[in-house]
């Protein structure tokens, strides 16, 4: 019964990471598209620390995490985001539903295996835009994304030392679409750009813990994904357009393009984070991501408005728990939990430095006496720049994840 509503609930998750959008952001056109934040919502919630341990919550972040676990935990989150865009001129509004993870992890003695699938980075956007000097319109759209279907194997060492890596498979579609209308010609063209993406990718994790004395104990953890190669399977099609009265447009006939399929490298990315606490009480801790964006590129060479630099992450975040094992005082065992994130995203755009930053906050909620929980977080933040005609956007991003608990594998004393 179990293993059926598991299979059936990871397929249909798989159907809509396939249907969704998971974001509206018009620097979603660039590389690979917006690369979404791979944690769940404790994670997020904690201003995206990745290093924290837990007995009863998955860490898709650190491999080597997955050795916390004590019981077997199911886990799967969503996020909805209001955005809104703004230029020197105008402003809009967009939002956006989306499925941000599923995973399942058994632990085994010292060995910990988990799999799941998670979205790993969306396209999403329209824009229309026009240049008066030259009395054209021009018609931006985009959709799409890569999903990530991994398995994890992590290891407990001893007391101090754990360590774990990720084996990903990365697979999707992005079409991207650009129509041009001028108003001094009959017949305008539509350009539909298609990638079919896959290929496979690693993480590698580290996780240290030791007791400083009676109140404190010092947490640390190390991740280190190499560089990756994705290949794309490349397809462009072209067709005249025609504007008709009532502001309806007519296509003409199709004809491919000829592309070769090309290579495009997943810079390779480093974190490094500490901190200190009793996980049954409170936690305060730092991190610090880098990744080698210089490496990385457009699907395509024909767009001349963009390079990549490396790009820096650093992220701060707590929790606190009041009395983890009340059992009159419901509110006393919630996990309260905050943090603050600041980060060069390493995509440059008209010699403006895409910056993102954020602050977070977050509930966990138990469910009865069991181990089971939900977990409520929100997001504010702001990306991009209104420098150089680009885009800022203000967003929120407003998550709910759940997480069964349970033991399996148990040997019965009695038949």
């Amino acid at each position: 019964m179990i293993k059926n509503f598991f299979c059936s609930l990871f397929l249909l998750f798989s159907l809509l990471t396939f249907a969704q959008q998971g974001t509206s952001s018009p620097y979603s056109f660039y590389g690979i598209g917006d690369v979404r934040f791979k944690g769940t919502n404790e994670n997020r919630a904690l201003g995206g620390l990745s290093f924290v341990p837990d007995s009863i919550h998955i860490n898709i972040q650190n491999p080597a995490l997955l050795s916390s676990l004590k019981l077997t935990a199911f886990s799967v989150g969503g996020t909805f985001s209001p955005v809104q865009l703004k230029t020197t001129t105008q402003n809009e509004k967009a939002q956006r539903t989306s499925l941000d993870y599923l995973a399942i992890a058994i632990p085994v003695n010292k060995f910990n295996v988990g799999f799941g699938l998670i979205p790993f980075s969306s396209v999403g956007y329209f824009v229309r835009n026009s240049n008066p000097n030259l009395l054209q319109n021009n018609r931006f759209e985009g959709n799409g994304g890569i999903n990530r279907v991994y398995t994890t194997l992590s290891y407990k060492i001893n007391s101090s030392f754990s360590v774990g890596a990720d084996l990903q498979y990365n697979f999707g579609t992005i079409e991207t679409k650009k129509v041009t209308l001028q108003d001094d010609v009959q017949l305008g063209t539509r350009e539909i750009n298609t990638s079919g993406i896959n290929g496979l990718s690693m993480n590698f994790g580290l996780s240290y813990a030791k007791k400083i004395n009676n109140k404190f104990n010092l947490y640390s953890g190390l991740t280190f994904a190499p560089q990756a190669n994705l290949t794309l399977n490349n397809e462009r099609v072209i067709a005249t357009v025609q504007a008709l009265p009532g502001g309806e447009v007519e296509y003409g006939d199709p004809f491919n393009v000829p592309l070769s399929d090309t290579k495009l490298k997943l810079p390779s990315k480093l974190s490094l984070g500490s901190g200190i606490g009793n996980l049954k009480k409170w936690f305060v801790g730092a991190e610090v991501t880098h990744q080698n964006n210089s490496d990385f590129g457009n699907r395509f060479a024909d767009i001349d408005n963009v390079t990549f630099q490396n790009a820096t992450k650093v992220s701060l975040g707590g929790f606190f728990i009041p009395k983890f094992n009340a059992f009159s005082q419901y509110w006393k065992k919630i996990t309260y939990r905050g943090g603050l994130r600041y980060e060069n995203t390493g995509l440059v755009v008209n010699n403006q430095s895409i910056k993102d930053a954020a602050a977070t906050v977050g509930f966990g909620f138990p469910i009865g006496n069991s181990f089971s929980n939900v977990n409520i977080g929100a997001e504010f933040g702001q990306r991009g720049t209104t420098k150089a005609g680009l885009i800022q956007e203000n967003y929120t991003n407003i998550s709910i994840g759940i997480s069964f608990n349970d033991r399996w594998f148990i040997k019965r004393k009695y038949d």
